[in-house]
Parts: C-alpha cells; structure tokens; sequence
C-alpha cells in the first residue's frame, strides 16, 4: 500500500470516528434525552364534542407513536416514567372558514387542540406545559360524520408529531 492510499484511508477512519463520536445521545430519529422510559397519561376530554372515544384514541395514537419512534419504554405508572406526559384535549370545534356568494360555508375546518404538560425528571429544564392544536378542512358537500374519522387520524396524526418533537426531539 502506498503511503498516499494509508493516508486517505486513515483521513475517512478518522472522519468516520468524529462524526460518529460527536452524535452523543442522538440518534439517528432524532432523539435527543438519555431517558428510557417514558409515562403518557390518559388525556381526557374537556372539548366536549368528537366521539366517544376521542381522547382514549389520542392516548394510544400518542403512545404507540414514542414506542415505534424512540427508544424509550412506556412506563405503567407516573412514578415510574423518567419522562411524563399527561394531557386534556380541550377544543373539538368545526367552524365554516369560506364563504359563498349565499352566504353559505364552501368549506368547513374541524380543529383539535390539546393542553400537553412535560415533566423531564432526568434533566428538569425541559419542563413544560403547552397548548398544540391542528385542524382539517372538508368541503360543505360532505357533513362531518361523513369525513370524521379521516379528519381526526390527520389531525391526530399532526397533533402527535408536534408533542414528540417538542417532548424528545428538541427541533
């Protein structure tokens, strides 16, 4: 081997180390806590409106979502998770948003919101309580017990993105 080759070779097995050594409790999701395990509480429902099963939906859309996207553990009990979240959903609202020449909605927005508190126990700083919210937008053609279900796993799916990114994410 020439001394030129050993020299490229050492130059990309030092690059590869620093790059991989400055990662430090990243990975490649995006993680950013050395917790492992994580408590999500039962969000209840204080919107009054949505399906019955709105905020049991929520919860489990939430926790199902840190187990395939995280590392961490979902803990059984609030004393038992390093990380805590608990939540109300407090707005299941649909409000016409344009329209007609008849004054009639052309279009209808069903908006979701839920109040997120974070307890951190591993680093305290990153405590919080937070509003999220998100909202879909159906045609008046279609009433919404025709495009509920579709309408609440987008904005669920939305709502559950933005609580991960702010809990442990960190973007």
């Amino acid at each position: 081997m020439t001394l030129k080759k050993y020299l490229y070779n050492l130059l990309i097995i030092s690059a590869l180390g620093f790059f991989c050594n400055g990662c430090g409790i990243y990975s490649f999701s995006g993680i950013n806590t050395v917790a492992k395990t994580i408590f999500v509480g039962n969000f209840q429902n204080r919107a009054g409106g949505g399906p019955p099963t709105l905020n049991i939906d929520f919860t489990e859309r939430l926790k199902e979502y840190y187990q395939r996207n995280s590392r961490l553990t979902i803990a059984d009990a609030e004393k038992d998770g390093e990380l805590v979240v608990l939540g109300t959903i407090t707005q299941y609202q649909m409000t016409p948003i344009a329209a007609t020449g008849n004054d009639i909605a052309a279009q209808n927005r069903l908006t979701i919101g839920v109040e997120v508190e974070f307890v951190n126990k591993t680093e305290e700083k990153k405590d919080f309580k937070q509003n999220f919210s998100f909202y879909a937008d159906f045609p008046q053609n279609q009433t919404l017990t025709q495009v509920e279900a579709q309408l609440i796993e987008n904005i669920f799916d939305q709502l559950v993105l933005d609580i991960f990114n702010k809990t442990v994410a960190d973007w």
